[in-house]
């Protein structure tokens, strides 16, 4: 998936990438469920994508435009990883709490409380990202529901 990504961004199909989601999840964390891997993308255009999933390889892939200024900066911020000697873009574990804070569903609280116990990320990096996006009193919230015990 990682040299088909990078084909497709050295050859304009997209214009960059990042595995972000549960799949993005495991360069941090303990291995999550997951039933496909979510790919963060900038398209040349908007016309560009036509369906949301294929297979590459063995993982069904989800193609997910940018839909916000948080999703595009995690693209922009994104690190590159190896992934069996080739060069794969990760979004940050700072912006894929974040960017699960912004959905705000159970399964997105509990990635969250992964990237925390994992060290990965402090909730001082999630609340400084968290409050230039907005999204501080969703911060406060989550840290007074799962936090403040």
């Amino acid at each position: 998936m990682a040299q088909l990504l990078n084909e497709m961004r050295a050859s304009g199909v997209i214009i960059d990438y990042a595995l972000f989601g549960a799949a993005a999840q495991m360069r941090y964390t303990e291995p999550v469920a997951t039933l496909d891997a979510d790919v963060l993308i900038a398209l040349p255009s908007p016309e560009g994508l036509e369906g949301e999933a294929v297979r590459v390889d063995a993982w069904p892939v989800q193609f997910i435009p940018v839909f916000s200024p948080l999703t595009r900066h995690a693209l922009v911020q994104a690190e590159t990883a190896d992934f069996e000697g080739v060069p794969f873009r990760v979004v940050r574990a700072d912006y894929l709490a974040v960017i699960a804070l912004s959905v705000g569903r159970s399964k997105d609280f509990t990635r969250i409380l992964g990237l925390l116990e994992s060290g990965s990320v402090s909730g001082e990096e999630i609340a400084r990202l968290a409050e230039r996006h907005d999204l501080l009193e969703a911060w406060k919230r989550f840290e007074a529901r799962f936090l403040n015990e």
